[in-house]
């Protein structure tokens, strides 16, 4: 699949919301209801916190398109983590300071098994370390085995767990990280 991957700008903004309303249900465990799917969303990946993620230092959101439609998206978070578990997580595993953390990763359904994912991890990456982070770390749902897969072949190694809470349901996400740059193994 060819598509063009570039920093998301304010009329990305009404796609971004859209396309995660779509993905991140595709996301969750069975037990996440639709509501609580939905509220999240409403919560965290609505267009007005979309715009505020476009205005803030500490974050990059990265779209990728095919045919100038969006078809995927990724946010990274450049501040430092303020979750113990995450902190624990990465000076555990001997994380290279400093760490950005891949925050949001979805691609539309019709994309998935097209190569794109792969394309859009590296835009990540290169962003991540074009900001100065030394490694990425992303937080993913223990049993979304998928995903897991996919990031281990992008060179991601799990480092910890932390706590994820969607409606009533808390989960046990693994933390998973991968070194940027030429210290990658």
């Amino acid at each position: 699949m060819q598509a063009t991957i570039s920093p998301a700008a304010l009329e990305d903004v009404p796609g971004l919301a859209e396309l995660a309303a779509v993905t991140f249900p595709l996301a969750c465990p069975p037990e996440v209801t639709p509501e609580d799917s939905a509220a999240f969303v409403a919560a965290h990946l609505s267009a007005e916190r979309f715009r505020g993620y476009l205005s803030d230092e500490s974050r990059r959101v990265l779209v990728a398109r095919q045919d100038g439609r969006l078809i995927g998206y990724c946010l990274l978070v450049l501040a430092p983590p303020s979750d113990p578990d995450v902190l624990e997580a990465l000076e555990s595993g001997r994380v290279l300071q400093p760490s950005a953390e891949l925050n949001k990763f979805y691609l539309h359904p019709e994309a998935h098994g097209s190569g794109l994912a792969a394309q859009l991890i590296e835009a990540a990456a290169g962003a991540a370390e074009s900001a100065g982070a030394r490694s990425l770390w992303l937080g993913v749902n223990n049993r979304n085995v998928r995903a897991q897969s996919f990031y281990r072949k992008s060179g991601f190694q799990t480092s910890g767990r932390r706590s994820f809470q969607v409606g009533a349901n808390i989960f046990r996400d693994l933390i998973m990280v991968r070194r940027l740059g030429a210290v990658r193994q």
